[in-house]
């Protein structure tokens, strides 16, 4: 059965597939879900502020986000960013954007719709008793939450978030609709120009499969010592 596979096509490619495409993957990830941890704690301060406008705003986003598949979101954001561009500079035509800036600005604003959510949970989870105690303490809403609420819904949530990550992981690799050479990118390439479609798609997916399942070992383990500490 796999007597015609060539596996030595992936030795070979493996310097392009790691250092440019593996790469570009994980500086994808890791920045989109900074972005998407910063808006998204943002999110949900202002569905928990009180405030019924700036909650509705919010909701809005958070449920308009996550009812649109994740590849209409990089077409569109990939074809509106230019105009955008635009219109904020005065220019006379669509600024160029470029593939990357406008695929991580679309996994920020995607991915800040889940992380929103995880963050809202984590802050009430937290004991209304402390926030009840700090504002006794004279503190604002603002240190309460900078120095009481987030802090502890961050240690909380911090698995779930890892999650979440791995997740927005694999999501990346939708970036091969705007032909970006991210890790399957990359190995759709060299697939291509080698013929070698079965080698390199399936060391594809031992590469994500193992990438996810450390990462996930790895938050099972921060879950029991979260658990511990508790």
């Amino acid at each position: 059965m796999f007597a015609n596979l060539d596996f030595d096509v992936i030795r070979r490619a493996l310097p392009y597939l790691f250092f440019e495409g593996m790469t570009f993957t994980l500086t994808l990830t890791g920045l989109a879900a900074l972005g998407g941890l910063v808006f998204g704690t943002a999110l949900a301060l202002m569905r928990l502020s009180g405030l019924k406008l700036l909650g509705r705003i919010a909701g809005v986003y958070v449920d308009f986000m996550r009812s649109l598949p994740l590849v209409l979101v990089i077409f569109w954001f990939y074809f509106l960013v230019p105009y955008i561009g635009q219109w904020l500079t005065g220019a006379s035509r669509p600024i160029s954007v470029g593939a990357f800036a406008s695929s991580l600005i679309t996994f920020i604003m995607f991915e800040a719709a889940y992380f929103s959510e995880i963050m809202r949970a984590g802050i009430q989870s937290i004991s209304r008793g402390q926030p009840a105690a700090a504002s006794a303490l004279g503190l604002t809403y603002a240190q309460t939450m900078r120095y009481v609420v987030l802090p502890q819904a961050f240690r909380n949530m911090l698995p779930v978030l890892i999650t979440q990550t791995i997740v927005l992981f694999q999501d990346t690799s939708l970036v091969y609709v705007l032909s970006i050479t991210d890790f399957l990118g990359a190995a759709s390439k060299v697939a291509q120009r080698d013929g070698r479609l079965v080698e390199m798609y399936l060391f594809a997916a031992v590469v994500y499969f193992t990438i996810s399942c450390i990462a996930s070992f790895g938050v099972r383990r921060l879950q029991a010592r979260i658990a511990i500490i508790r």
